[in-house]
Parts: structure tokens; sequence; C-alpha cells
């Protein structure tokens, strides 16, 4: 595995955990150069999932573009990282037990928003706010509104 800080291709595997339910092993490395450690997934390679974009165009499954649109919501929000991967697993889970190998981008942002509304309610609204493309400070007042009644 190649070192990302260094370059060194070899390293050695300090920590291995599966993860939760079992789709992934997490890996922890140390630089046999440089001693810095770094943290790699491996997991089974199956056939790709594609996303149905609201403009009817495919694109495979990313992870880790799922991943980072949550951390931008969360961003300066005290929310562990390993909750948004807990989120991001589930939803992969739920891709998985599909039978067919397709799911629409609005089926994701809507689970996404299910998490992210139990977890944070600020990165639940900047999600919201992308996803849902707000147009201007209105549609924030009425998703706003829309929080505020259910509690």
């Amino acid at each position: 595995m190649k070192c990302p800080f260094c370059g060194h291709v070899e390293s050695k595997v300090i920590d291995s955990r599966e993860s939760k339910k079992g789709i992934s092993i997490r890996r922890r490395r140390e630089c046999i150069s440089c001693a810095r450690r770094f943290t790699t997934y491996e997991k089974i390679e199956e056939i790709p999932y594609m996303i149905v974009k609201k403009d009817g165009t495919r694109q495979m499954f990313d992870r880790q573009k799922l991943l980072r649109g949550l951390l931008k919501a969360c961003e300066k929000r005290p929310i562990a990282v390993g909750k948004l991967e807990e989120i991001v697993e589930e939803i992969e889970s739920r891709l998985q037990e599909r039978p067919e190998k397709e799911m629409k981008s609005s089926d994701i942002g809507a689970l996404v928003m299910e998490r992210l509304k139990d977890l944070d309610k600020v990165a639940y609204v900047r999600f919201a706010s992308v996803y849902r493309e707000f147009r201007d400070v209105l549609e924030f007042k009425q998703e706003l509104e829309t929080l505020l009644k259910e509690k």
C-alpha cells in the first residue's frame, strides 16, 4: 500500500477491524519509511451500483462523494466522523440489499436527511439547502418552520 505522505510502497498493518455489518475491513497502517500512520478500507468488489440523477443520467455510487457531502453539511458541528461513516455504510447496505442495481438520488437524499434530522438540525438544514436546491431565504424559513413545528 503506497504511503499518502511520502509515496513509499511498503507499510505494515497495525490494526484491522471489520465494519459493523461486515461490508468492509478498516486497516490502520504505518509506513515503513516515514513511520506516519494512515487508514485504508478493504472491501469485496461487486457489480457497481448506479445512481439515477434528477436529470435521468446514471452515475456509479461513490461512498466518498456521499461522505464528503455529509462532512460539508456537518462542518464545524459537534458530530463525530464515525457517525457520518455509519450513515454512509447504512445507505450502502440498503443499496446492496436491493434486487435492482439502481437507486434514485432523491431516495438517497431522503435517507440522508432522515438520519441528519435526528443527528443535528443545523446539519440537516445545510444538507437540505443543497439537496432541495433552495433558491432564496423564504425556502430556508419554510424548512425551519417545519422543523420547529415538529418539536
